[in-house]
């Protein structure tokens, strides 16, 4: 006879891994990031010990992807990403990749970016982390030159994919300067 409590774990563990099947939902912030506001600040000591610092990328586009080791939608999109930012890198793309792993899964967070051009960092590791607590993963922000939020991306709502990044961050790429961000012109 199986105990009472451990039926409920392995039904408990069930749910949990038929959720991880199709993404993962986490309680939202209440703050909602709004498209065409300045972006929250990310402060990050990446994986290989460099510091990523949102701030000091201003003239760059930028791309959040929020992603965890065990959520399959969120592996099947990285190698999509990273292609896109070798590519386009030299243009004057950023990219990381935010696990929201616990610490003690950083080996494998390092393995698998082994496999990828862009950096990452673990979420709980960021100093300065602006953005709200996602409300699904995989969620990838893009940030215009300026600083600005541009789009975000979720897979059931707008897919990471080749044609899907393409329109979406070329034509930021294609800016030469960064826009000011509050509509101002200095011509005026």
């Amino acid at each position: 006879m199986v105990p009472h409590g451990r039926i409920n774990r392995l039904i408990s563990l069930a749910i949990l891994l038929l959720s991880l099947t199709f993404g993962v939902r986490v309680p939202a912030q209440a703050e909602v990031l709004a498209i065409g506001q300045l972006a929250p600040r990310l402060v990050a000591t990446e994986i290989n010990g460099k510091v990523f610092d949102s701030s000091r990328l201003r003239g760059q586009v930028i791309i959040v992807n929020f992603w965890a080791t065990w959520c399959g939608p969120c592996r099947a999109e990285m190698p999509i990403l990273d292609r896109f930012y070798r590519a386009f890198r030299g243009r004057g793309l950023a990219l990381i990749g935010i696990s929201v792993d616990r610490w003690a899964d950083r080996d494998k967070v390092k393995a698998v970016m082994n496999a990828f051009a862009y950096p990452a960092a673990l979420n709980n590791e960021a100093t300065v982390d602006d953005f709200p607590r996602p409300e699904a993963i995989p969620i990838t922000y893009v940030i215009d030159r300026a600083g600005v939020l541009r789009r975000v991306m979720r897979p059931d709502r707008v897919a990471i994919t080749a044609e899907t990044l393409a329109v979406t961050i070329l034509p930021l790429l294609e800016e030469k300067t960064a826009p000011d961000p509050s509509g101002l012109s200095a011509s005026r």
